[in-house]
């Protein structure tokens, strides 16, 4: 895996201020400081305990600081629907983050079918499948899809659009999210890997960081694409892998489309200041690597519907995640300290057919000049759906990860819920289908020495 390199230089994250004393004792330490992570730490703070916030780069330094921005319910699985919406209600939510500087606004989402009847026909099964859920999504004519995003070159598609969808500014959204979980009592360490974690009678008893050891009770891990390596350590198979996307953003463009955009070849969102994230939809990188073969047969169904949209590659990655350690002890140097920030180079080519796509889609964008341009690492699951809940077989241990492209927009709610299950509250919604245990290789348990 990559580390950090021209990519992370574009990003333009908003900085966070580090708590360099590491606390002794805390009662939950928070793996990850991505938006779940964020969140979760935010929560349980408000719930009274005491959290630490470890975080082995930066905070959103990797996929939650490098996605679309999108916040949305068009095409989820119909099992996130409830989390997400519970999600919009906190972004939107004054007394959880609607006050702070995420950059929240609600925009609207448009899916063009392009001339595609196959699309035209998913989608239309997706809105049957989530009709309980009182969702405002729609079909909408090519004359509507126009009328919610003139200047097209060629108005002749119409799309699934959701007006009530909406999006956040990935670079400072996760910082302010972490800084609030500081405000209400949680602890803030970067470039603190935490390495591994202790046991006393037969369940968590803390964690060891490369700056030392902090007791506690409980552990959320939120490490994205790293948590399988994480988990591996422990014993644990964690059944994920890992796809690129590529990402560009535009100077300002004054006059543009509110709405955000997916069509098959191209997709857009404007940003807050003017500008626009552009990319493709349909054109995410699928390295080879050696836990495919590994979880070949679990990601065989995956692999084989997705042909459309996943581009196969082998190459570099292949040789650097072959010498990445898959098993250390505590006193030794991880990869997570090997790789502080995995930082990708975007497909060129991707963005340059994404570029000329729009152009000829919209006139508009014509005219616009590239900012910025990265590559993002997404944790995916087999059945495109996240882990949040316990680790039955290591008690005090708990997951919120493999959040498949889905995580930014429904951080919010997959934090809350995380929180939940490790204060042993009600839980905001059913977790039952992000159970880790659904996936019979992840059931069994090596007992780590």
């Amino acid at each position: 895996m990559s580390g950090s390199g021209t990519s992370w230089n574009a990003l333009r994250l908003r900085e966070v201020e580090n708590d360099a004393a590491l606390p002794k004792r805390v009662d939950v330490v928070v793996v990850g400081a991505g938006v779940v992570g964020a969140s979760a730490a935010w929560n349980l703070a408000k719930r009274g305990l005491s959290i630490a916030l470890c975080e082995k780069g930066a905070i959103a330094c990797e996929q939650s600081g490098r996605n679309w921005g999108w916040c949305r319910n068009t095409l989820r699985h119909p099992a996130e629907i409830p989390l997400m919406q519970r999600a919009m209600r906190d972004w939107r939510d004054p007394a959880a983050f609607g006050a702070l500087d995420t950059g929240f606004r609600t925009t609207g989402i448009l899916y063009f079918t392009g001339r595609n009847r196959d699309d035209a026909a998913a989608y239309q099964v997706w809105l049957d499948s989530v009709k309980d859920h009182g969702l405002d999504s729609r079909m909408v004519t090519p004359a509507e899809a126009a009328g919610l995003v003139p200047g097209a070159a060629n108005p002749s598609e119409g799309g699934l659009y959701t007006a009530s969808d909406g999006c956040a500014e990935p670079e400072k959204a996760t910082a302010a999210i972490a800084e609030a979980a500081r405000a209400a009592g949680a602890t803030l360490h970067t470039n603190c890997a935490v390495r591994s974690i202790d046991m006393q009678g037969g369940r968590v008893s803390g964690v060891v960081t490369e700056c030392g050891r902090i007791a506690c009770s409980a552990v959320l891990l939120a490490a994205g694409v790293w948590s399988r390596l994480f988990a591996g350590n422990l014993g644990i198979d964690l059944p994920q892998l890992k796809v690129m996307g590529s990402v560009m953003r535009t100077h300002p463009l004054p006059g543009g489309p509110e709405v955000s955009v997916a069509g098959r070849r191209f997709g857009w969102r404007k940003r807050e200041d003017g500008g626009y994230i552009v990319s493709q939809a349909d054109a995410t990188i699928f390295d080879i690597v050696p836990d495919s073969f590994r979880l070949l047969g679990d990601f065989r169904p995956m692999i084989a519907t997705g042909l459309r949209t996943l581009r196969l590659r082998i190459g570099r990655r292949f040789i650097e995640e072959a010498r990445l350690p898959r098993r250390w002890s505590p006193d030794e140097l991880t990869p997570f300290e090997q790789v502080r920030i995995a930082d990708p180079e975007p497909a060129d080519w991707v963005l340059a057919q994404a570029a000329r796509n729009v152009a000829e889609a919209y006139p508009f964008f014509k005219g616009m000049q590239i900012a910025g341009r990265w590559g993002g690492l997404i944790d995916v699951m087999p059945d495109a759906l996240p882990v949040i809940g316990p680790v039955e077989a290591v008690p005090g241990l708990f997951m919120a990860t493999g959040f498949s492209g889905h995580g930014f927009g429904i951080g919010p709610g997959g934090g809350r819920l995380a929180a939940e299950l490790v204060a042993g509250d009600n839980p905001c919604v059913d977790p039952t289908a992000f159970r880790l245990e659904r996936f019979a290789r992840a059931r069994g348990h090596r007992q780590v020495a």
